[in-house]
């Protein structure tokens, strides 16, 4: 019977570390979508501004 109990123990184990590996791919996956979304959005709205020298003051300011 040790054997069996142990034979389950290790089928048991494979089990979930494949849904926690699963779950971390999924998470990952939608992540790294709402990141490419935001970066497309933010290419898209062309609100992205250079910056430019202010000759006065030596600071970048947008513009």
């Amino acid at each position: 019977m040790p054997p069996f109990i142990a034979f389950a123990g290790v089928l048991g184990g494979l089990a979930v570390m494949r849904w926690a590996y699963k779950t971390a791919q999924r998470i990952n996956q939608e992540l790294e979508e709402l990141r490419m979304g935001r970066v497309a959005e933010a290419a898209q709205a062309s609100e992205i501004k250079t910056l430019r020298c202010d000759p006065v003051t030596g600071a970048y300011r947008p513009g």
